[in-house]
């Protein structure tokens, strides 16, 4: 659970919102921290084979689901998401690679 602003945001809910939109393969959503907010909601997405998926009009289709509160305040794209041996999505390696920032 992220909590941004006050609010309780499920990354689930978030990525499943993200992965409606059909460019997108698979994503992972995240927490990190930020001054304003306590946390802010980011997601990292990776897309089909062939496809592009311009990061603000991602944010608009999540906004027009789930609501601005719940919309990733970030969106990345990387050609692959880190996964376990079993195919899940490590997370905890994703909020690492943005540890310096």
């Amino acid at each position: 659970m992220i909590i941004t602003g006050g609010f309780n945001v499920y990354s689930t809910e978030v990525e499943q919102a993200v992965s409606a939109h059909p460019a997108v393969q698979d994503c992972a959503v995240i927490g990190l921290s930020d001054e304003k907010w306590g946390e802010k909601v980011v997601a990292v997405v990776q897309v089909q084979g062939g496809q592009q998926v311009d990061p603000n009009e991602l944010t608009a289709f999540v906004k027009s689901r789930i609501g601005s509160v719940k919309t990733p305040k970030e969106i990345w794209v990387w050609d692959d998401l880190p996964r376990s041996k079993v195919g899940k999505v490590l997370k905890v390696d994703i909020k690492k690679s943005f540890a310096g920032d």
